[in-house]
């Protein structure tokens, strides 16, 4: 009976990472391996469970376990501690910033994907809610891409009613990382300040912010773009890859 739960739960583990194809990332190559994984070992769970006896005979084979147990659980608790930090980014409300910045996105030939869109329709609310709020548009023109990122961003918001003239455009970054530091020198050239809201996709705010910081900007508040839950699982894995980047070389 609890075999049956468990194939069932890690088969619908399995089915959410799926969602996401034709998408295929680093997010949900790393979800699939690890549905795959659990499924062989409850699938197979008397072969497993002879193979750990087999282990525990021997001294070795317990340090193995041991050692096995303990990286598995540091890392539930690692994850587990991003996911809560990813979060919390989410609470970080617009205050007295004057700018917005939407971070770039695939651009398909001269129109923003879907993701983007969502990012600028945030970022437009905000816009249209408050007429003192001027906006960065982020981004290079990368594989694919007819136009720029920026070019893409700056003519859909123009589209939508948004002055022109609130619409700043920074087309020479490739990641986010250059994103937010071109950024930061345009918002210095024109004596903007460092204070900046950040328009990009849920999951996506902790790691924009943790680079701002690293950046020099004096605080970063949220404008979350909604994520499609197809989408999400894959992304929000990629986005604990990512943030691993982060710590450890620092971009």
């Amino acid at each position: 009976m609890v075999r049956n739960i468990l194939l069932c739960l890690e088969t619908g583990l399995l089915a959410m990472f799926l969602m996401a194809l034709p998408v295929f990332c680093a997010g949900n190559i790393a979800g699939i391996l690890v549905s795959l994984l659990l499924l062989g070992v409850t699938y197979n769970n008397r072969w497993f469970s002879s193979l750990l006896r087999h282990l525990w005979s021997s001294a070795g084979g317990r340090a193995v376990i041991v050692g096995a147990s303990l990286v598995i659980m540091a890392a539930a608790v690692y994850v587990s501690a991003l996911s809560v930090l990813m979060y919390r980014a989410l609470d970080k409300q617009p205050g007295d910033s004057r700018v917005v910045v939407v971070l770039g996105c695939q651009v398909k030939g001269t129109r923003p994907s879907l993701m983007l869109k969502r990012r600028l329709d945030a970022a437009k609310n905000l816009l249209e809610s408050d007429s003192g709020l001027v906006c960065v548009v982020s981004g290079g023109k990368g594989t694919g891409e007819d136009i720029s990122e920026a070019q893409c961003m700056k003519e859909y918001l123009v589209s939508c009613g948004i002055d022109e003239d609130r619409v700043i455009m920074e087309d020479r970054s490739t990641t986010t990382y250059e994103n937010l530091k071109f950024t930061r020198d345009i918002l210095d050239e024109r004596g903007l300040g460092r204070d900046i809201i950040i328009a990009t996709d849920a999951f996506h705010e902790y790691r924009a912010s943790l680079l701002a910081k690293k950046l020099g900007y004096s605080s970063t508040s949220a404008c979350p773009a909604f994520t499609k839950f197809r989408y999400l699982p894959t992304y929000w894995v990629r986005e604990w890859i990512g943030l691993t980047h982060y710590f450890i070389f620092g971009n």
